[in-house]
């Protein structure tokens, strides 16, 4: 019998995370009875009444298992690590939210039964903040133009990924993972459903402008060399206008010097114009500086705080 397994991320899920397992295991024993399954939930320090509620929930099911981590690595981390410590045929990772559909799963195992070894779900609409999926399609559009690898849009995570595939996540050793740009590096015969992803079933979302830009950096500083390109060829052709119009103010100066007007207006605005860019870059520069730097300290995705359900 094959085993499938679920891996759900949770921070601050204490509304959640007895409705999604319920929801989860009651799917398998309709739709899925010839599959054993197993269910993952990795919590990212959460402050609330989730640790409670995790230990309750796998002391009367085996078959969910639990990982506590010491503090909040992220929304990267944690979930890549997740797959990771996965052991099923396949590993399918699932929102606590409910914003990702349970009822997808066993159209993602029909697909993975077909020969797929990636099936991805693919946001079509959202019945969330109209301006943030707003938002967020532009950011898609704008990464899948400037990246080298082809981005998927829309495409936050939620699917099935074969054994072989997460197999392939464990060797990569990577300390800042981007799963999303990991799938469309790596991924392959993969098969993309859509679906209109519905609101939350309860709790606040922990989404924000900071972690949009935080998704937003990461992609750029690992996957695209445009911004550094930008720099550079935004910094010659400043410093070639500026040599222009230098040379233009000299001659205009010693041609009509006595009606010519001597003021500061032009140096003002060039000074803070060309200020303003050198910020807007050095930033820029800083991001990708700070990815390396992750990269070189190699710090590990998550530390452990303690461990549910798995064997020796």
């Amino acid at each position: 019998m094959k085993t499938i397994s679920v891996m759900i991320p949770c921070y601050n899920e204490e509304e959640n995370v007895v409705p999604i397992s319920e929801a989860v295991v009651e799917m398998f024993q309709k739709e899925l009875p010839e599959y054993d399954y197993e269910i993952l939930f990795i919590d990212n320090c959460s402050i609330d009444k989730t640790r409670d509620l995790l230990r309750m929930i796998c002391s009367q099911n085996s078959k969910i298992k639990a990982i506590l981590n010491v503090t909040n690595f992220g929304q990267f981390n944690s979930p890549y690590y997740g797959i990771c410590q996965t052991s099923g045929d396949c590993t399918i990772s699932l929102c606590c939210d409910f914003q990702d559909p349970v009822e997808l799963i066993p159209v993602f195992v029909r697909e993975w039964e077909k020969g797929y070894k990636i099936v991805s779900g693919i946001k079509t609409s959202s019945k969330e903040n109209s301006f943030i999926y707003f938002l967020r399609s532009v950011y898609y559009k704008m990464i899948r133009k400037m990246s080298s690898v082809e981005m998927i849009e829309h495409f936050t995570g939620f699917g099935l990924y074969d054994k072989s595939f997460v197999k392939l996540l464990r060797q990569l050793d990577d300390p800042i993972p981007f799963i999303r740009g990991v799938v469309a590096e790596y991924g392959y015969k993969r098969k993309e459903i859509e679906y209109e992803q519905p609101k939350r079933r309860a709790g606040k979302t922990h989404n924000n402008w900071y972690s949009l830009y935080d998704a937003a950096m990461l992609s750029i500083t690992s996957y695209t060399k445009v911004g550094l390109r930008i720099a550079t060829f935004g910094g010659m052709i400043g410093a070639a206008v500026s040599f222009i119009v230098a040379v233009a103010y000299f001659i205009m100066k010693l041609i009509w010097w006595d009606r010519f007007p001597v003021g500061m207006t032009p140096l003002i605005i060039g000074v803070f114009g060309l200020g303003s860019l050198q910020l807007l870059f050095i930033g820029l520069l800083g991001e990708y500086v700070m990815n390396i730097n992750t990269r070189v300290m190699h710090k590990p995705l998550v530390v452990e705080e303690e461990r549910i359900n798995f064997s020796e």
